[in-house]
């Protein structure tokens, strides 16, 4: 007997963006996402990027002439809209930080079982690079690059 979901995975998330192009190139050249598609919709362009991870979730550059970067208040305190899985946290802190991207230290919890730092892409959208020995597993996609 097969269990019936109404969901079943989250399928991409959306960032917003003033400047489509120069938000492509930010991602494209620091955070390794591929550009997949760009097409307009609704008035605006929308921007389909992937990571090398073979099941990895979609994110969606939306262009809009409004200009309201993204955070989420917690406390008090901003606190980032996604986080993305890093293989090698130690390795992605120094690359952002030798591109000369602001990122904030690297916080370990617990253990050390779990590590991260935040920073804003292009736009001011507050992100997040995060590492935890729970990451899942995977292959990566073929001719990704």
């Amino acid at each position: 007997m097969s269990q019936t979901f109404a969901f079943s995975r989250i399928g991409y998330v959306y960032v917003p963006t003033t400047r489509i192009d120069e938000s492509i190139a930010w991602y494209t050249e620091n955070l390794d996402f591929k550009l997949m598609n760009k097409f307009q919709y609704r008035g605006s362009f929308i921007a389909v990027l992937h990571h090398p991870h073979q099941h990895s979730i979609a994110m969606l550059l939306i262009e809009t002439g409004d200009k309201q970067p993204l955070e989420i208040m917690r406390n008090g305190k901003p606190f980032p809209i996604m986080a993305m899985n890093c293989p090698d946290i130690e390795y992605t802190h120094q690359l952002l930080t030798d591109k000369g991207l602001v990122v904030e230290d690297l916080q370990t919890l617990g253990a050390g079982g779990a590590k991260y730092f935040y920073f804003r892409d292009n736009q001011g959208n507050l992100l997040e690079a995060a590492w935890s020995k729970w990451d899942p597993q995977d292959e990566m996609k073929e001719d990704f690059v």
